[in-house]
């Protein structure tokens, strides 16, 4: 059977992960000059309260090649193939790394596929879930690189943020800099395209910007599969978790948290809905 390895910037759960048979590599979190794993050394609760509390302001990093070529090398001895899918290039520099990784594993017979997502959080978990069902399903190597390269193309994906705070102390999401000019009492909203985050507009207070994601979700055309995720538990949630299941009630969307991948960059308060589409 293929393996599937993917990377915390996913936000993928544990219970996903051992459903789906998925490796996690955890990025790094660094405070200071204190390094911790993301979800292993640091859960999301101490990630947000830190992010509020503590003067330092964290940064993200890849995971070492050395990381990668370990997991693949312990994968390798029970595969002859793997599929690794990775946080956006232009986002981090994880895909990299995992491909020096491979390049270190001069011994082992095992053929590794590594796919850069162009995605992160909910819209990375799509991604890799439908190649962790299509490698569960027993499809081949080629077959599952397929359907991760179609998941790819499927996605679509926006987000709520509370505030430009973290934007501005982040200074590494793209092109939603531009938002920074903007009144601080409005809600941003963002969206990826081509792996790359771009503004999606403004709401003018949460309950507006919740209508503007359910509106997001009513364009969607042949919803295939759906995630919903949030940075810090907020009633708001709930709310749109219950709209969106009037809106879809045949699907079950898969509940994520956001974590250091995007958490850093965008804080607390964060609401998000990823899309896999079916074929136009």
């Amino acid at each position: 059977m293929v393996k599937i390895v993917t990377d915390t910037g996913s936000d993928i759960t544990p219970e996903l992960a051992r459903q789906l048979g998925i490796t996690v590599v955890p990025l790094y979190l660094r405070f200071g000059e204190e390094f911790y794993r993301d979800g292993i050394d640091m859960d999301a609760d101490e990630l947000y309260r830190r992010l509020e509390t503590d003067p330092i302001h964290p940064t993200t990093s890849a995971p070492s090649p050395g990381d990668f070529t370990s997991i693949y090398k312990k994968l390798a001895q029970e595969s002859d193939s793997i599929v690794s899918i990775h946080i956006s290039s232009k986002l981090s520099a994880t895909y990299d790394a995992a491909l020096q990784g491979r390049e270190a594993l001069t011994e082992a017979k095992c053929q590794i596929e590594i796919i850069d997502s162009k995605s992160v959080t909910a819209g990375l978990a799509l991604i890799t879930i439908a190649a962790a069902t299509a490698a569960k399903a027993g499809q081949s190597l080629s077959q599952v690189v397929a359907q991760t390269s179609n998941a790819i193309r499927q996605i679509r994906m926006v987000g709520l943020l509370d505030t430009l705070k973290y934007v501005a102390k982040g200074g590494r999401i793209g092109r939603a800099a531009s938002l920074l000019g903007t009144a601080l009492n409005v809600k941003p909203m963002l969206t990826l395209r081509d792996g790359e985050v771009h503004p999606a507009g403004l709401a003018r207070t949460r309950d507006r910007g919740i209508a503007r994601l359910c509106d997001f979700v009513k364009s969607a055309v042949h919803v295939q599969d759906l995630a919903l995720a949030y940075s810090t538990p907020h009633s708001s949630f709930q709310t749109l978790v219950e709209k969106i299941a009037t809106l879809l009630p045949k699907i079950r969307p898969k509940i994520l948290r956001i974590g250091a991948a995007l958490g850093v960059h965008a804080g607390p308060g964060v609401l998000l809905v990823a899309i896999r589409e079916g074929e136009h």
